[in-house]
């Protein structure tokens, strides 16, 4: 049963005015985003108005939901102190903060690690708000190392850490990588990137260590964190993608790792673009570019401006994306087999730059440019990178379509169908699921109609 307040609850109502939302429209997007997470919600506009008029509590995940309503409709994150409901669970602002001390950092990623986000379908209830970046980033990019990381034993039964405990994390993180690539972030051994942050990488960090080893240590942990981020991106899971982003950008620092900050921050940035947010996603890319002049190598600035030409071109900036593409292509060519590359880079090659130079001419609409990256994208062997295959396909689908070419547009659907069908993407679904919508206008045709029967287990597929 709900719990009383004392009195109305006018700092809801005072919310809810500010957002420009009735007691109505409240409740049918609690009830949405409750749906969204498995639960069966049926608040309506009565429930609404006994919380803002009698003060009354709504148990469970309600309180964390009510604030993510409100915090879609302003494009900022709502707490719940704001909206009087602050003696809920707090639980769900686990992993937004970015603290300036070492010791506060390591607590702030830890706590987060110890939470099974996966399982718990009242815990990350808050949409995704970019403007949660703000802090991370400004603070990265004003101090992007910490002093001495170095910890003293705190106790007889302290652990001490050495380099061989922070390579394990780091052949971890390398496995990870290749099944996300191969499987998809949704796979089920992607679910042993928390478990490695929870078990093996938390009880290190509260360890004892030199400031080499501490540094190093940092840098793994932050390789593992952002990785947990990329998988909860692919699998649809904002809200934990962007707390884990958050944690593995404060962990770059403390490593004093830029080209490893710039990489979360790219991170940021193709997820800002995904959600939307153009505008933030060109400054988080930038601000990897900016950090990173002369420290970073060639290969990695080329991957840094290719992000930031994604954010031009989905921001509608042709000249800009442009300019950004030409970059990230001649730094590529740069690049020499000496380099010392990070392993986290070594995706990254001309065939990804064309297969994200296609993304942006179809977000321009320049079917005949797609078309010509596709086919170079398309050219490098698929046996290591079976989702970014299938996206690929489907990014030349589109093409095929906007130039006219019905048939070639549902025969690369269709193989694009074939390889999210053996992944766990729900990034991969929702790719199929936007050609099948470009596809509704020629309604019967018989390619068409072959291609969504050919759609129809994997978009009935639960997320």
């Amino acid at each position: 049963m709900p719990r009383e307040h004392r009195g109305p609850n006018e700092k809801l109502g005072t919310m809810l005015a500010l957002a420009g939302m009735s007691n109505a429209g409240l409740a049918r997007r609690v009830n949405d985003l409750g749906a969204q997470r498995g639960l069966t919600l049926r608040y309506d506009k009565t429930s609404v108005a006994r919380w803002v008029a009698k003060g009354m509590v709504p148990q469970g995940a309600a309180p964390h939901l009510i604030a993510a309503a409100i915090g879609s409709k302003l494009g900022r994150p709502v707490p719940l102190h704001e909206i009087g409901l602050a003696d809920a669970d707090p639980t769900p602002e686990v992993g937004l903060a970015f603290p300036r001390d070492v010791g506060e950092a390591v607590k702030s990623a830890t706590d987060l690690w110890r939470l099974d986000l996966a399982g718990r379908r009242d815990f990350l209830t808050g949409s995704f708000a970019v403007t949660a970046y703000a802090t991370p980033a400004s603070r990265w990019l004003i101090t992007p190392a910490d002093g001495s990381v170095a910890r003293e034993p705190t106790g007889p039964g302290a652990v001490r850490v050495g380099h061989s405990d922070v390579t394990k994390l780091r052949e971890a993180a390398d496995d990870a990588r290749r099944w996300d690539s191969k499987y998809g972030g949704g796979d089920w051994r992607s679910g042993m990137v928390p478990e490695c942050l929870r078990v093996e990488a938390a009880p290190l960090l509260l360890g004892s260590y030199s400031d080499d080893v501490g540094r190093a240590l940092f840098g793994a942990t932050a390789e593992l964190t952002r990785l947990a981020g990329w998988m909860a991106f692919d699998t649809g899971q904002q809200e934990a993608a962007q707390r884990y982003y958050i944690q593995a950008l404060r962990l770059a620092r403390a490593a004093a790792d830029l080209p490893l900050g710039g990489y979360v921050l790219a991170s940021m940035s193709l997820q800002a673009i995904y959600r939307g947010f153009a505008d933030e996603g060109v400054d988080l890319a930038q601000a990897a570019v900016e950090r990173n002049r002369g420290l970073a190598t060639a290969r990695t600035l080329s991957f840094f401006h290719m992000v930031e030409a994604r954010a031009h071109a989905k921001a509608g900036d042709a000249a800009a994306c442009a300019a950004a593409l030409s970059a990230a292509e001649s730094w590529l060519e740069r690049s020499r087999d000496g380099d010392q590359d990070p392993a986290w880079l070594g995706f990254y090659s001309y065939d990804r730059l064309a297969a994200d130079a296609a993304e942006c001419y179809r977000d321009l609409r320049v079917p005949r440019q797609v078309r010509r990256f596709t086919e170079t994208a398309l050219a490098r062997p698929t046996e290591d990178f079976v989702r970014s295959h299938g996206l690929r396909l489907v990014v030349s689908a589109v093409a095929e379509l906007e130039s006219g070419n019905l048939d070639a547009a549902c025969a690369a659907g269709a193989r694009a169908v074939e390889v999210a069908g053996r992944i766990s993407s729900a990034r991969t679904t929702e790719y199929v699921r936007d050609l099948l919508h470009r596809l509704e206008r020629y309604g019967n045709e018989p390619c068409v109609v072959e291609l969504r029967e050919r759609a129809r287990p994997l978009l009935a597929a639960p997320a």
